[in-house]
């Protein structure tokens, strides 16, 4: 196992942080942990990095207990944390070769893994500019590149594509799931939901420090969720009955309705009934990783 926690709390100013954790991660695979803001899980990522140190339990990183280890341990794991922390006063190429320095590796070894992670992050042809001079797309390209100069076993990400555009989200997808393909370990925070869904093979989600729900998303799906969904304006629903659209669930939050339902053909019949007295636009989808979210922490992301 690449981490390992084991009934691991942290407790800060007489508050529990994180309560009584345990979860196991596998080589090669993407581990998610979700959750509202204050879960915990910045602090059970910190905890893995040995930055600060459990209250109680047990964490083994590399079979390596965390944090008596820290030193080994972090040689094998490439950061991108929440805020860029990219040098303003080095230009593209030379945050990569400093970071490449601290590790030690050969000037030639590092000189061109720079160059193979700039282009791999589509950041080649603006390795002279200076950090500040990229777009924020850009410079979280040139993090994630600088936490693969190591060549890491395991990436830790916290929260990467945060207010990034759809199409560098995607390229950013797309080079995570090029490295798990590859052998690299990925442990993954994130408020997006379609993220998690598309890249982690397993998530655990938090509230309140306390691991309410786990297993891979498909698995959380099925378990907690009708198959379809449909979403209409509240101010449609408060004119027109829902009760007999034979929905298993339906729920309200915010100006949107959500029917949960076995039966599509039938709520879709329901509701085209109901536009030949008064247009209704509804979409109708596939339940997704988010309305599990919703439904286990009661509540949405940024909280």
């Amino acid at each position: 196992m690449i981490i390992q926690l084991k009934n691991i709390s942290k407790i800060i100013n007489n508050r529990i942080i994180v309560n009584n954790l345990s979860f196991t991660m596998r080589a090669g695979h993407c581990f998610g942990l979700l959750g509202p803001n204050g879960a915990g899980k910045t602090t059970t990522i910190n905890m893995i990095l040995g930055l600060i140190t459990p209250s109680s339990g047990q964490l083994t990183v590399f079979d390596m207990q965390q944090p008596r280890h820290g030193s080994k341990i972090r040689k094998k794991i490439g950061v991108v944390s929440q805020e860029d922390n990219l040098d303003p006063d080095f230009s593209v190429f030379e945050n990569l070769i400093m970071h490449g320095r601290y590790f030690r590796l050969a000037k030639d070894q590092i000189v061109d893994q720079a160059n193979s992670l700039l282009a791999s992050m589509e950041l080649l042809k603006h390795k002279d500019l200076k950090p500040l001079q990229l777009s924020g797309g850009m410079r979280r390209r040139l993090s994630i590149a600088r936490a693969l100069m190591n060549t890491p076993e395991l990436i830790v990400l916290d929260e990467p594509t945060t207010g990034l555009d759809p199409q560098v989200r995607h390229l950013i997808w797309e080079r995570l799931r090029e490295l798990r393909n590859q052998g690299t370990s990925i442990l993954l925070t994130t408020h997006y939901m379609e993220e998690a869904e598309r890249l982690c093979d397993e998530l655990m989600i938090l509230d309140q420090g306390i691991a309410i729900e786990s297993g891979t998303p498909r698995e959380l799906i099925n378990q907690h969720i009708e198959p379809h969904v449909f979403e209409l304006d509240k101010s449609a629903a408060q004119t027109h009955s829902l009760k007999n659209t034979a929905s298993q669930r339906i729920e309200m939050i915010g100006d949107t309705v959500y029917i949960y339902t076995t039966q599509s053909h039938l709520v879709r019949q329901h509701l085209d009934a109901l536009s030949d007295d008064q247009q209704i636009h509804y979409l109708h989808r596939p339940a997704n990783l988010e309305d599990v979210f919703l439904k286990i922490t009661g509540r949405d992301l940024d909280e």
